[in-house]
């Protein structure tokens, strides 16, 4: 039997982050090294179909699934397999540890970990808890806030109450915070579905959006601010990168400005004090261990310009993973390149599970890479 890690890296899924999905994990399967690694591609379609084979990448890119074989978990604890089926028999398929590259809901929301800890096997990133709590926007907010964490004034808004009664949805909107405020869909990622709002016609508009998406929606007061990110890795003891600036180019940092015009840019290390940073880099670990995080998160900071207070803005447990996604850029300029990123972040999911199963994990198929 070969002694490489037989990693499934699961990507695509049922969410508006599909596409974005596919372009992480592309960059991760192609950057993984071949002499330790076998990697199975799992795309999941927007259906929820789970498909692999050769070419699963460019078959999801092109929206073509034609060349490729419905494969599903077996769920059996411990069993460590992804069952091939092939009309009216199947084949076993040994994994060693799934690695999701799923973004947004019903990959980075704790659904696929929940089904991941029945089955018993390892994988890496955020646990179940961690997951759901960090995708949904409000959540967050309320155990941070509950934590003594700072926070930037907000409102959480359900989508029947908006439904039944817009007016006095808007009202309070405006009373309690006032222009401009941001509306975000509470459980989406990159920036799909939020608007900047500066007046009484805009904040309609932008609730309507953002209802398409979620039935629970956050309004945040706008402040003039800077964008820090700080990216976290480890599991008991976990560290810090640098921490980078996002230097918006439009109204604010949206999903056209991070997918197509690329109209903004990126700084890591940011251009701020070390003092400021490590002020950063203390929130972000506070903020990961109070939602209690392991393997990896990206941590979003907002400097106020006027007031020099930080606000914590939201955590994203599985971030984008392209090669110039800031988390991996910010890791780069901190020592750690890509390629061994990969490898510490696969490792750790083996750690976490040998943890959460009281005993010590065997590497013995794994040989020595992680010496």
């Amino acid at each position: 039997m070969s002694n490489k890690i037989r990693v499934a890296v699961v990507f695509g899924g049922r969410s508006g982050e599909h596409e974005v999905s596919i372009v992480s994990a592309k960059n991760i399967i192609e950057a993984m090294d071949p002499k330790k690694y076998d990697v199975i591609p799992v795309g999941i379609t927007k259906e929820g179909k789970w498909l692999s084979g050769d070419g699963a990448i460019e078959s999801f890119q092109k929206g073509d699934y034609s060349g490729l074989t419905e494969v599903v978990l077996n769920a059996k604890s411990g069993a460590h397999e992804l069952l091939h089926l092939d009309e009216k028999t199947y084949e076993k398929i040994h994994v060693d540890i799934f690695f999701p590259v799923l973004h947004g809901p019903f990959g980075e929301d704790g659904t696929i970990q929940g089904l991941f800890e029945m089955a018993n096997v390892p994988y890496t990133g955020c646990g179940v808890l961690a997951s759901s709590v960090g995708m949904d926007k409000l959540m967050t907010k309320a155990v941070w806030e509950e934590a003594g964490l700072p926070i930037i004034p907000y409102i959480g808004i359900n989508k029947r109450a908006w439904e039944e009664n817009p007016q006095e949805v808007m009202r309070r909107i405006e009373n309690e915070l006032d222009y401009p405020v941001f509306v975000k869909p509470a459980n989406m990622g990159s920036s799909v579905g939020v608007s900047k709002v500066k007046n009484t016609k805009q904040l309609q508009e932008a609730m309507e959006e953002a209802c398409s998406f979620d039935h629970r929606i956050l309004v945040e007061k706008g402040l003039e601010i800077r964008e820090l990110e700080c990216a976290v890795l480890g599991n008991d003891n976990p560290k810090t990168a640098h921490v980078g600036e996002v230097l918006v180019g439009g109204e604010f940092y949206d999903y056209n400005d991070k997918y197509i015009d690329g109209k903004s840019r990126t700084q890591v290390p940011a251009d701020i004090s070390r003092h400021l940073e490590q002020q950063v880099q203390n929130m972000a670990l506070r903020a990961y261990k109070v939602l209690d995080c392991c393997g990896l998160a990206r941590v979003d900071v907002f400097y106020d310009r006027k007031t020099k207070d930080l606000h914590l803005n939201e955590i994203n447990t599985m971030p984008g993973f392209t090669t110039i996604s800031m988390y991996p850029k910010m890791w780069s300029k901190s020592g750690i390149a890509y390629e061994k990123l990969i490898d510490r972040i696969i490792q750790l999911g083996f750690e976490q599970h040998a943890k959460k199963n009281e005993k010590k994990v065997s590497y013995e198929r794994a040989g020595n890479w992680f010496k």
